[in-house]
């Protein structure tokens, strides 16, 4: 797969609910911090107000997309000056595909999908998004509006099949939310995601992300970048915010924590089918990266 695919796959982000609100009149919901969680809205009517905590609020109109990449606390308010009721409060009973009608209903409408991921592969991964991506260019809206549509079709007519469609769609719907971003925001800034969109880097990243087990040198990476190893490492270290070598170690331990969630095989054997000649040394660099032990780590995923 592409990076971006593998990087979603370990992620392994779980439509946990996906359900729409509809309020009316004047209202004000608050939404509580969910770390390990990512958070996709569309509006599909009218307007409101957005306020993630740590930065400043932006207004959303019909059409916008948000995601919200680390579960940050936030209120959505037809204006910010009125008291937030809980947002448990009023989605507590919400099953998947339910609309839930606020104050009436009428005056704002939205989608939203809540993601449940894996914490300390999200913060690995995706850490260096902003706490809030805001879609609100014209060609933005058109690229979602297909999904948005076959998506609000699930959730209402309830047809055999319909929630697993749906669960389908609310992932393409996040994967072209990210895309989008990438496309529109890379620019200069610093993280995995971003260094994706530059081509150059990204043969050099699918290089690794095709055989992680293999022993790649600087050399060999820059060739596959068509740079030379002093402009390949500078850029490299410069956009994705580490050395290749690290980032190939650490997307390694992704891959094995990967694993060792799942069936349980000799570390010895993981070890060696991830690069590394000895369970010693890959115990060395699993504790570096993650914090603890292999062991500790599959005892912890086990409970």
């Amino acid at each position: 797969m592409d990076p971006l695919s593998d990087i979603l796959s370990i992620l392994k982000p779980e439509s946990y609910l996906t359900a729409g609100l509809d309020a009316g009149g004047a209202w004000a919901i608050r939404f509580g911090n969910r770390p390990g969680t990512i958070k996709c809205h569309v509006v599909t009517a009218g307007t409101c107000w957005l306020a993630v905590d740590g930065i400043d609020a932006v207004q959303l109109i019909a059409g916008d997309c948000i995601i919200l990449p680390s579960g940050r606390a936030f209120t959505l308010a037809s204006d910010l000056a009125l008291a937030p009721v809980d947002a448990h409060d009023v989605l507590n009973h919400a099953r998947p595909g339910d609309v839930i009608v606020h104050k009436g209903g009428g005056g704002f409408a939205f989608l939203g999908t809540r993601f449940e991921v894996d914490g300390l592969k999200a913060g690995a991964l995706l850490g260096a998004l902003p706490p809030l991506i805001h879609l609100n260019e014209a060609d933005d809206r058109d690229a979602m509006r297909w999904c948005i549509t076959q998506l609000m079709t699930e959730m209402r007519d309830g047809r055999p099949g319909g929630m697993l469609a749906a669960q389908h769609l609310a992932h393409l719907m996040l994967l072209r939310a990210f895309r989008l971003h990438l496309s529109r925001q890379a620019g200069d800034r610093v993280g995995l995601l971003y260094a994706l969109a530059d081509l150059q880097l990204g043969k050099a990243i699918e290089a690794m992300h095709a055989e992680p087990a293999y022993r790649w040198t600087l050399a060999e990476l820059a060739s596959r970048a068509g740079l030379s190893r002093s402009i390949f490492a500078q850029r490299f270290r410069a956009r994705v915010g580490e050395t290749p070598i690290g980032y190939l170690t650490r997307w390694r331990m992704m891959l094995a924590a990967e694993r060792l969630a799942g069936v349980h095989e000799p570390l010895g054997s993981l070890a060696n089918a991830l690069g590394y000649e000895s369970e010693n040394a890959f115990n060395t660099a699993f504790r570096r990266v993650v914090g603890c032990s292999p062991r500790r780590y599959a005892r912890a995923v086990d409970r």
